[in-house]
């Protein structure tokens, strides 16, 4: 698994400064004042920062963005990345100054001189976050591992310093292991790899307990199993118990998508960008990192996390259009194309989430449909929720990380779409509101009085056109950062 560069916080310590190998990071305000930290670079490069500083190409950079002096004189370092940034930055711009620094750093060590920076952790957090590389499917010499960064900080407190590097690290943690599931190839990524590397978080305190073909099958999750009967990668569903609340109190409920591979059944896919279907799996990588998250810095609140893992493949064992499936929650189902599969899996792991656990509230997410990513594209997942003050508190949570969400509409005029001759229910509406009517089939397995969100997140998990803010093309590990969030808004004690 890639881990995140080591991240220290230390008191600033100029005579450090000349003997420092590989980036040396300073922070300018937009009027090219020098810190003390500044100070002493431009001391020990013969003034080249106070020219740069009154350059015009400093002048036109935004806040932010860096630019670097290659091979400075007088110092140890390849180079002095300088990053234009004020005292007092938003989250968002001290992020992206920490993700120009990693850009400009390439994996080697990377002394910051954050001076008296308010943020420092989102400076760090976006240092850690573009740092990630998937090289685990590349031969040859393995992988150099990250230079360590440290960030030195006046007057730092101990404790505080130490709290902000374990805070970082853990989420960096958490969105690194989503990136690494849901780049993996399926060949390597199977429903059972993915099950064993999820019973590793046992080491972190949480409680894994793996579901096998038989004990689903005695549970009645005809829906899931359905999806994963024409595979050879036999279907499971993976629960993850992290308890660091009170005992009396229920558990948030974390319900997520894990098709390892979607060829589309006999439904099947177009074989352009087929390939990419190897992260279908984005919904479940997502609850696993946020699980891991919430695991490393100890959350004091109880969080279940659930994920049904199947392959969906074509064979004569396959499930058909047209075929009726019987749910858990014994709904039966006319199945109209089998590529939407996604909420087959769906609807058994919510209804078995609230039988087990009875949630205090329940989210799932999935790379459920492809009507998300022409509505909202990259930039937004689509949020569907029967409650108010849980789809706020997450749109404020997302809002805060920087991950775009937006809220879509429910209502009973896109549930009568799924209307069926022969079934309880048919899975897919037609091509009008494609991504409403997916949601109101889930809502349809949600119990009265449960607060419950879908996240679909079709749009947002994956990008191998270009390369995103926090990651480089491929798995962008979104949602980690708003869902740890929420549970420190929300749930936690």
């Amino acid at each position: 698994m890639t881990t995140p560069a080591p991240l220290t916080f230390a008191a600033l310590d100029l005579d450090a400064v000349a003997a420092a190998e590989g980036i040396v990071a300073v922070f300018l305000d937009e009027d090219g004042k020098l810190d003390q930290g500044a100070r002493r670079v431009n001391r020990l490069t013969r003034g080249a920062l106070e020219r740069f500083a009154a350059s015009e190409a400093f002048g036109k950079l935004a806040a932010g963005e860096a630019r670097s002096l290659a091979y400075p004189t007088g110092l140890a370092a390849e180079a002095v990345v300088v990053v234009k940034l004020n005292r007092r930055p938003g989250v968002a711009a001290a992020r992206k100054a920490g993700v120009e620094v990693a850009k400009a750093a390439g994996g080697k060590a990377v002394l910051a001189l954050a001076g008296a920076i308010k943020g420092v952790a989102d400076i760090a957090l976006g240092i850690a976050l573009r740092g990630y590389d998937y090289t685990e499917m590349k031969s040859g010499e393995p992988a150099e591992e990250a230079g360590a960064v440290t960030l030195m900080v006046t007057k730092p407190e101990a404790a505080e310093a130490e709290a902000e590097a374990a805070g970082v690290a853990a989420c960096a943690e958490g969105v690194f292991f989503t990136r690494d599931l849901v780049n993996a190839p399926a060949n390597k990524l199977t429903t059972t790899a993915f099950a064993e590397r999820l019973v590793e978080l046992s080491e972190l305190g949480v409680e894994v307990e793996v579901l096998d073909e038989d004990q689903l099958a005695e549970l009645g999750m005809g829906g899931l199993l359905a999806v994963g009967q024409g595979s050879v990668s036999p279907s499971k569903v993976v629960v993850l118990q992290w308890n660091g609340g009170a005992s009396d109190t229920p558990p948030f409920a974390l319900v997520g998508k894990g098709v390892v591979f979607d060829s589309g059944g006999i439904s099947i896919k177009p074989g352009a960008g087929m390939e990419e279907m190897t992260m279908d799996m984005g919904g479940a990588g997502t609850v696993a990192g946020v699980m891991k998250t919430l695991a490393r810095r100890g959350a004091q609140a109880n969080v279940v996390g659930l994920v049904g893992l199947v392959e969906n493949m074509p064979d004569g064992a396959a499930y058909r259009p047209g075929d009726v499936i019987t749910t858990m929650k014994g709904d039966t189902v006319e199945i109209i194309n089998t590529d939407a599969e996604g909420r087959m899996v769906l609807a058994d792991v919510l209804w078995y989430a609230q039988e087990r656990f009875h949630p205090a509230g329940m989210v799932d997410l999935a790379t459920l449909t492809g009507a998300m990513m022409i509505a909202l594209g990259g930039e937004n997942a689509g949020v569907f929720c029967n409650e108010d003050a849980l789809c706020g508190a997450f749109l404020k949570a997302a809002e805060a990380e920087g991950e775009g969400a937006w809220r879509m509409p429910l209502g009973e005029g896109y549930a009568k779409l799924l209307k069926s001759r022969v079934a309880d229910v048919k899975h897919v509406g037609g091509r009008p509101a494609g991504a409403i009517t997916a949601a109101e089939f889930l809502h349809r397995f949600v119990q009265d009085g449960v607060p419950w969100m879908h996240i679909d997140i079709a749009g947002v998990a994956w990008n191998t056109s270009a390369e995103t803010t926090y990651a480089p093309k491929g798995a962008t590990g979104w949602g980690v950062l708003a869902l740890d969030r929420l549970v420190r808004d929300r749930y936690e004690s």
